[in-house]
Formats: structure tokens, C-alpha cells, sequence
């Protein structure tokens, strides 16, 4: 079965599930998920993770996401983004000045309310489900990390601008047009989005679904596969001799007295062997009883 960790570059109007379902004909992998739901209308970054590499997707260790978004000011929808029912429009100007004091409200640690059509749970039950009834209801707003927004480019005659936006994970962009536009006095839409970046995975690294099938074909999906600990990279590593690898792999507890280890309490990588060692799982050091705790293992007992 592959192992590792794929990056396709989403096409659109493709779900996030459309895509893994194709992803699992063209390689006859059935253990594969996918980082980070993207909307249909969206593009860009969708990492994929084989076989036990799908362990690996709650404990990436960077969930800051980036993105690319076309806005449309003069409209609001009841999806925040240009594919919804249309509230409201509104004719009024927008100048340059105006939008720069409105993107710096959108800056840093700020609060969102998510949308309704969002899958978001409230009472036991999904916004969208609500929204598609008909029903609003009342929803607590999230507080978020926008770390980086900036204006890409502005066409004040058709009122639409283009903004690169860093944030972190739960943070919604069509809220953010939304947002601005409301800032501005005239509403605004996500009018187009491509996420370049996330879980520490660039859009220089993806693959379209037609250059999978290339690879299947040729039979060299193994060589495409990231290995699963290129996604811990910046954690510190462990080497263990091939019985404590045997004991680790098992649950037993190691003293750190006895293993070579980083200074430090956070996550670490923990491999059999040297040079050509293999990647056992994550684990970490507790101080108090000097022993090295298992975080996730990732190779199977052998």
C-alpha cells in the first residue's frame, strides 16, 4: 500500500471529497484523507495523505494556511461569496484610502462570525443544513489570526481588488470580504480564491489530477510520495538501536538517560538506525520521570 503525503492542486467546482474519491480510483489507495477542506469554487493546495500517513493530518505541526482572493465590493449574498442569493447591492464608490483603513481592521487577532452557510456545528446541527431551510440562527463569534493581508492590486472603476492573506486554521475568507466590504459601507464578496499554501505545503509542489494519472501509469506513484516525516522536519531527531526500536515500536517505555535525545520538551522524531534509518513516530521527553512518550507511531511492529 503507498505511503506519504501527495499535494493535487484542487480544480474548480471540484468538492474536497470529489477530489479524494478520483485520487482513490486513479491509484486504488483506500486509506487516503485529505488537509483542509476547500470550497468548491476555491483552487489550490490540497495535501493528501496515504496509507498511515493519514495519522500525520492532526498533528501537522504549521496549520497557518495562505491564500489569494478576488473581492467584489457593491454586493452582498447570503454566502458571502458570488455564487450566493444577492442581499443587497449598493452603488457607492470605493477609493484606495478608504479600502487600506478597511483591510487594517482585518489585520491580527480579530473576530468572526462564521456564516451561515458554513459547516460549522451549532445545537447538534450544521449552519449549512440551517441555512438551507431558510434558518438563521444565532452563532458565537470565533476569534481568529489574520497574519498577513495585503492589497495585491485595486481597480476602483469596477471595484475589485485582489488580496494575499495568511491566516490561521478556521479562519474564513469569504468572512474577511464580507468584513470589508461592511467596513466600507457597501458590502463586499469572495469573488475567487486559490489557496497557495498550507500546512507548511506550497502550490510549487502540487500535482493536477492529470499528472497523477501520468505517475500511476509509469508506476512511480512511490518516487511522487512525500516521505510522512518530511512533514516534521523542523522537529529535532532521535536514533534508536533496533531493540529499543523494537521496544519503542511495542509501547514500552525508554529512559532518556539511555538514548541520545535534543534538549528540549517538544515533539521528535524517532527513528531505527543511522544514515538509512527508518521513521518509527513522534514522541517527546517527560521531564518529571526522564521517560520518552509516545506521541504517534507511524511503522508498524517488525
Amino acid at each position: 500500500m503507498p505511503e506519504g503525503i501527495l499535494c493535487i492542486d484542487k480544480p474548480q467546482d471540484w468538492t474536497s471529497f470529489d477530489v479524494v474519491a478520483k485520487c482513490r480510483g486513479i491509484t486504488k489507495c483506500r486509506k487516503l484523507g485529505h488537509g483542509g477542506t476547500l470550497d468548491p469554487m476555491a483552487t489550490g493546495v490540497l495535501p493528501l495523505f496515504f496509507g498511515r500517513a493519514v495519522k500525520a493530518i492532526d498533528l501537522m505541526p504549521s496549520q497557518e494556511k495562505r491564500y489569494v482572493a478576488g473581492v467584489r465590493f457593491g454586493l452582498t449574498t447570503d454566502t458571502q461569496d458570488i455564487t450566493g442569493k444577492v442581499l443587497r447591492q449598493s452603488d457607492a464608490p470605493v477609493t484606495r484610502e478608504a479600502l487600506e483603513a478597511a483591510l487594517e481592521t482585518q489585520r491580527g487577532n480579530i473576530r468572526q462570525l462564521p456564516p451561515m452557510y458554513s459547516a460549522v456545528w451549532v445545537d447538534g446541527k450544521r449552519l449549512y443544513d440551517l441555512a438551507r431551510k431558510g434558518r438563521e440562527v444565532e452563532r458565537p463569534l470565533r476569534e481568529v489570526t489574520v497574519h498577513r493581508l495585503e492589497l495585491l492590486d485595486f481597480d476602483p472603476a469596477e471595484r475589485t481588488c485582489t488580496i494575499d492573506v495568511t491566516c490561521s486554521k478556521g479562519t474564513y475568507i469569504r468572512t474577511i470580504c464580507h468584513d470589508l466590504g461592511e467596513a466600507l459601507g457597501c458590502g463586499g464578496v469572495l469573488e475567487s480564491l486559490r489557496r497557495t499554501e498550507t500546512l507548511g505545503f506550497t502550490e510549487s509542489q502540487c500535482h493536477t489530477l492529470e499528472e497523477l494519472r501520468e505517475i500511476c501509469q509509469a508506476g512511480k506513484l512511490e518516487e511522487a510520495l512525500l516521505p510522512v516525516d518530511a512533514a516534521f522536519s523542523q522537529y529535532g531527531r532521535v536514533f534508536l538501536s533496533p531493540h529499543q526500536a523494537r521496544m519503542f515500536c511495542s509501547g514500552a517505555v525508554l529512559d532518556t538517560r539511555r538514548v541520545r535525545h535534543p534538549d528540549t520538551t517538544g515533539p521528535l522524531r524517532i527513528y531505527e538506525g543511522g544514515g538509512a534509518s527508518r521513521f518509527l513516530g513522534l514522541a517527546r521527553v517527560e521531564p518529571s520521570t526522564e521517560e520518552l512518550v509516545i506521541v504517534k507511531l507511524f511503522a508498524p511492529i517488525q
